[in-house]
Formats: C-alpha cells, structure tokens, sequence
C-alpha cells in the first residue's frame, strides 16, 4: 500500500477507534515506517507514532497503541497518588534520620566532654 494511502487508513481506523470508545479525541496517528525498530509503536503526547512498514501490522499496532494509551489513562491517577504517597513517606522517614543523627551528634559530643 502507498505511503500515503497507508496514512489515510490510518487515520481513518484512528477515527472510527475514537467514535467507538467515545474518548481519544485529542489523538493524531503518525506512520514512520521503520525497519528493525524495537517497537512497533508508542504515544508520545498527542500522537501514536507507528513504526510498522505492513499495512496490517500497522493497523494492528494502531490499535494497541490506542487501547494501551486509554488504559493508561484509567491508572493515570492511581499512580500519580502512589508517587505522591511514596514522596512524602521519603521526605518523612529523611527527617526522622536526621534527627537520629543529630541526637548521636550530641550523645558523641556529652561522650567526649565527660
């Protein structure tokens, strides 16, 4: 299939996708074809880049990408929450260290003066 005919059906699988799903609106598809690439696809803001040089591999990969990237969006907040939790644990147990270590500071200091 032409390159550019390759992209209209794209972008036509990408619409329908969105029709379906009724989300994704904000999505644009792009087809590099790449050989030897080490995925057949990703998102990177608003747009899923497709690397498949086969027409069908590619509508395929379009699919996933689409899917994959609405999932992700489902779980977005959950582990925007997790990293967040996980953040002030670690700024919570840093503080309590340092406060451990100042008072071994004093203990050795009180030590050396008797």
């Amino acid at each position: 299939m032409p390159r550019l005919d390759l992209q209209r059906e794209l972008e036509k699988a990408l619409e329908e996708l969105k029709k379906v799903m009724r989300q994704g609106y904000e999505l644009r598809v792009v087809w590099i074809p790449k050989g030897n690439c080490r995925v057949s696809g990703e998102v990177k803001g608003r747009y899923i880049y497709v690397y498949d040089e086969d027409g069908e591999v590619a509508l395929e990969t379009l699919k996933h990408e689409f899917i994959d990237h609405m999932i992700s969006r489902v779980a977005a907040p959950y582990r925007d929450l997790t990293n967040h939790l996980i953040s002030l644990i670690n700024e919570i147990a840093y503080r309590r260290k340092e406060r451990t270590v100042e008072v071994f500071c004093e203990l050795i200091k009180l030590g050396n003066k008797q």
